[in-house]
């Protein structure tokens, strides 16, 4: 309900003596003042445009004249009468008379459990834009704030990137508060610290830097820290803006920051001596510092027998090198190299690539684009279409560009092949790196065959060795070696005998477990309670 009309507002503005100025450029320095209508002539003036800004006006005990001011789009209606209006206008102040009227309203009258008081205008106006109810009493110097936030959210979901066939089907949403409790769900214990900053000149984004203090390296939380107050701009607006912010590195194309939206494998992270960050708005929770090794692996991996999870794991590393080296290696071949073809498949590469006017590299340059456009249509597509697309898509358009000359059946695998390689890949933006990287391979192979494909692999290695993740190497365990940790990289050991957490992150706590002995032989423990 809007208290004001626009006539009425602007003479009562201009009869109130509160200095326009101030209103307009600066509410850091406005206090709150005793008289009720100068106050909400000073509120309705800061949102006169707003449609949803509301003022609602009643008699505290019957008697001493106030006002509810809120923003009715953020806040919960059905709180707002039950807990706040009707315990004020039933109660009557016939005891405690000793006490001021604020404190016995705080103490004696409100329901509500987030009660504040203060006397700044700058905290109010905050308040009401987070949600919270301002309660203006006749006379009265100080205001309080109460919390009615009601926020629209979704429920909770198995995540759609990262769907597992054995674990958990929940996931990070939107709020802040519910990822938090999803984590704190999976960690009650008192040393899980969930510290709150504030990011954004504008969008004022919450964000929680979420850790175990007897675990993590008080440094590596520090630095975390530093690299979130030193990010200047004016919105942030998903997890992605704090993760270009925060990397060692912008100018790579490797990700330097995992992102998940699972809480099971954010708690394990945090576990291991890891920071996990929340944004409020994001779904998708950041872990730091991350390493290469990380993002061919799943939390899955750990819910399944060690040998089974061994295997999957070198299938998803295969298929990674796989998908980024295939289509590099074959223009290599045909291109300079066609003695490393068998003899028996000599004919069919040479009938297929029977009149087809584009040489290799061009032929294999073309078609990957393609895919790359088929992919990106793909996923900006509606959802009940997108995936009728991809399939008819590959179906349709390969057999095409074959039955009119345009590229050789052989070129259609090795890039499907391709495709699909990078698909086995669990993290998205690590897939897409090697995607991209495969074009600078396919041209430095059509320009210098063998030599050229050396060359650039040796380049991205290389790349890959130099960078870090907030100190920790991104090739760590492999470099530098570190043999404890190799047993959790492209194998997986089994649980007993991951005992240490990695030694890269320098965690307070080195031993998960130290009776590591009592699994060694668990029947023995089972047999002798049955003697």
């Amino acid at each position: 309900m809007r208290f004001f009309n626009s006539r009425k507002k602007k003479k009562q503005i201009q009869e109130s003596n509160i200095p326009k100025s101030k209103i307009s450029k600066d509410i850091k320095e406005l206090h709150v003042v005793p008289e009720l209508e100068k106050m909400i002539i000073l509120f309705d003036t800061i949102f006169q445009k707003d449609f949803d800004f509301s003022v609602r006006k009643f008699h505290v005990f019957g008697k001493t004249e106030a006002a509810i001011v809120f923003i009715s789009s953020i806040v919960d209606k059905e709180k707002l009468e039950r807990d706040i209006i009707k315990p004020l206008q039933e109660n009557s102040r016939t005891k405690d008379l000793t006490k001021s009227m604020m404190n016995y309203i705080n103490e004696d009258v409100l329901y509500d459990g987030d009660v504040n008081k203060t006397i700044h205008m700058k905290d109010l106006v905050e308040g009401l834009l987070r949600g919270k109810v301002v309660l203006l009493i006749d006379g009265q110097k100080e205001a309080f704030h109460l919390d009615a936030f009601k926020p629209e959210k979704r429920g909770i979901t198995q995540p759609e990137t990262e769907r597992v066939v054995r674990g958990s089907r929940d996931g990070f949403i939107e709020q802040i508060g519910v990822n938090a409790s999803l984590l704190r769900y999976r960690l009650p214990v008192p040393e899980f610290r969930v510290e709150q900053m504030e990011v954004g000149k504008l969008t004022k984004t919450k964000l929680a830097i979420c850790y175990i203090d007897s675990i993590t390296n008080e440094e590596l939380v520090e630095e975390v820290r530093k690299r979130i107050e030193r990010i200047d701009i004016d919105r942030i607006l998903d997890a992605g803006y704090i993760e270009q912010y925060i990397q060692d590195n912008p100018r790579s194309p490797f990700p330097q920051v995992q992102n998940t939206e699972r809480p099971d494998k954010a708690v394990g992270n945090i576990v291991e001596g890891r920071v996990v960050i929340l944004i409020d708005g994001s779904p998708f929770a950041l872990i730091v510092p991350a390493v290469f090794n990380q993002f061919y692996q799943t939390s899955e991996d750990y819910n399944e027998r060690w040998l089974i999870s061994s295997i999957i794991r070198l299938i998803r590393l295969a298929a990674l090198i796989f998908s980024l080296t295939f289509s590099s290696f074959y223009v290599t071949v045909l291109s300079f190299h066609p003695e490393l073809i068998p003899a028996q498949f000599v004919v069919a590469a040479a009938s297929g690539r029977s009149g087809v006017p584009f040489p290799v590299v061009i032929e294999v340059l073309i078609m990957e684009f393609a895919m790359e456009i088929l992919r990106e249509a793909t996923v900006r597509m509606p959802q009940q279409v997108g995936g009728a697309l991809s399939i008819v898509g590959v179906l349709v358009i390969g057999q095409a560009a074959v039955l009119a000359g345009f590229v050789s059946p052989i070129t259609v695998v090795i890039i499907a092949l391709s495709t699909i390689g990078s698909f086995a890949t669990p993290s998205y933006n690590a897939a897409t790196a090697f995607r991209l990287l495969r074009f600078p391979l396919i041209i430095l192979s059509g320009a210098l065959g063998l030599l050229g494909l050396a060359a650039g692999l040796i380049i991205v290695m290389n790349h890959m060795l130099s960078i870090r993740s907030f100190g920790v190497p991104y090739m760590t365990p492999f470099s530098p070696l570190n043999i404890t940790s190799l047993k959790d990289s492209f194998l997986r050991a089994p649980i007993k005998w991951l005992m240490e957490r990695p030694s890269q992150l320098q965690p307070k706590d080195v031993i998960r477990e130290n009776s590591a002995e009592k699994m060694d032989n668990p029947g023995e423990t089972v047999n002798k309670g049955g003697n």
